[in-house]
């Protein structure tokens, strides 16, 4: 199992040095829902935007700040570290935010409105519509 997340991060990397080169848009995904991290790849995908994947908080920020990705769809509520905790640290160490989307499934006020205190550009409850959440990347990436 840990061979083939290594295989799957060095092929994401190899893929985000060609999309780097391409001048194709750089979307890292962190999620550790499987169907979540398909759905939201090939809704990318068909747009021409390239993924890059992460299945936990840690390996999200390891790879944000290797990759420099040009968006992050960030879920909340994942293992080893929070969405929260990611966010925090990306806008402590960035000196040119990157531009993040949260989506979870928490539907209280009190988790937008730190995540909208820590700079989140946009925060998406689940369920949600592939369409809200592609015209938000749209957006982001303008």
């Amino acid at each position: 199992m840990a061979k083939k997340a290594t295989d799957e991060t060095t092929d994401e990397t190899a893929k985000a040095k060609d999309a780097e080169k391409s001048g194709k848009k750089r979307v890292l995904l962190v999620d550790d829902d499987p169907e979540i991290i398909d759905a939201l790849r090939y809704a990318l995908n068909s747009k021409g935007i390239e993924t890059l994947i992460a299945r936990d908080g840690n390996q999200g920020l390891a790879m944000a700040e290797r990759e420099d990705p040009d968006l992050v769809i960030l879920d909340m509520m994942m293992p080893k570290r929070s969405g929260f905790l990611v966010l925090e640290k990306l806008r402590r160490t960035h000196p040119v935010p990157v531009r993040v989307i949260m989506i979870t499934a928490n539907e209280g006020s009190r988790h937008k409105a730190y995540a909208e205190m820590l700079g989140v550009d946009d925060y998406i409850r689940k369920p949600f519509g592939m369409d809200r959440l592609l015209d938000s990347v749209d957006r982001l990436l303008a």
